[in-house]
Order: structure tokens, then sequence, then C-alpha cells
């Protein structure tokens, strides 16, 4: 697939890419996408929800009632999990929800995610760029000029640059990663991916390995 090359100010360069078939041309694999978006989202869970068991609640450890004839079900003391404020059974405790993965299926569920969209036309490529300063109105610009601002763009650069990375924090609903650690849930949840030059080539280099 080939793709023109605009600048920030969203003019046509006149060069062309080619996206690479092994990344952009595959047939996507919806599991390991499914796979990979729950891993993350599962990374980012404190898991720290906790309730009290029966032995760690302060309550009189008295029996209640008699064993037999109460016409009820033995309940022993008034912390009992079948009491008005006893303890909760099999409540949660604190635990670690993360799980891993294979590199291939990460590999796999991210040139899934690019190949959906590049199907879907969401994919624009853009010449390497940076701010002499951090300027949010910069930014803007740029998402007009590209005509992204309402599409929930993912900038996709090939090394840190702090300047652009100040210059868009302030914007709701844009984000920008660097090409190294594009993840998965990132790509699928962005409404349009706006690669430059520099972090298609390292996107490209990395899944093709």
């Amino acid at each position: 697939m080939e793709l023109s090359v605009f600048n920030i100010k969203g003019e046509d360069t006149g060069r062309k890419v080619v996206l690479s078939d092994e990344v952009f041309g595959i047939e996507p694999n919806d599991h390991a996408i499914y796979l990979d978006v729950k891993r993350f989202l599962a990374s980012q869970r404190q898991g720290t929800a906790k309730s009290k068991e029966r032995s760690e609640l302060s309550g009189s450890t008295r029996k209640l009632g008699r064993q037999k004839g109460g016409g009820g079900a033995r309940r022993g003391d008034i912390n009992s999990p079948v009491l008005v404020g006893g303890a909760r059974v099999f409540g949660p405790k604190p635990r670690d929800y993360s799980f891993k993965l294979n590199k291939k299926v990460k590999a796999l569920a991210r040139r899934s995610a690019l190949a959906y969209k590049a199907q879907e036309g969401a994919i624009i490529v853009v010449e390497d760029f940076t701010f002499e300063a951090p300027k949010t109105k910069s930014f803007i610009e740029v998402l007009n000029g590209l005509k992204v601002a309402d599409k929930k763009p993912l900038f996709i650069m090939p090394a840190a640059d702090e300047n652009v990375y100040r210059s868009a924090r302030n914007l709701p609903r844009t984000k920008v990663a660097l090409a190294e650690n594009v993840h998965t849930y990132g790509l699928v949840d962005a409404g349009v991916l706006v690669f430059t030059e520099g972090g298609l080539k390292v996107v490209e280099d990395i899944l093709t390995k």
C-alpha cells in the first residue's frame, strides 16, 4: 500500500511511502488483539481490593444462641457472614492481575491492529517534525492542517521529543507515543494513526524482525 507524505501544514510533499505488507497487509487476528488488550488492561489494575474475613472482624466471639432448636441455621458468633455486619465469604484479596503473553502473540496483535487501521484508511504519514519550544497552539495548528483534530489521533514519533510531547499533553483525545513503545490497546483506541516517517520506519523494523 502506498501513502502520500504530508508536511505538518497538511500539504502533500509529492513523496510516497510504501507500507510493509508484513505489517500492514496481513489478515488480522482478532483473538491475538483480544489477548493483548486484555493483558494491557489487566496490568493497569491496582489489585488492592480487600474485604475482611471472619477472623479479622473485631466483634465478640460469644455464641449467640443454642446449637439446636432456634428455628434457623447455626451461625455461631456475631461475625458470621449470614448476619448483617458480618464478614464476607470469599471476598477479594490483594492480588496481581497481570499475566504473561508470548512475544510472537503480542507482535501479531500489533500487526493485526495496524492492518485494520490500514484497511480503514486511518493512517497518515507526515514528515519528521519538532517545535522550537513547547506550545499547545503549535500542535493545534498541526491537527488542523492534517484535519485530524476531531478524530482522536495518535502521533507516533521515532524518538522522545519533549517539546512535541508537552505541546500535545493538554489536548484532549490527542496522544503522542514513541514508536518502540506503541502497544495494541493504544492502536485500537486511536481514531487515526499519524506516523512520522521516522516513526513508521521504527515500527516496521520492530515488527518485521
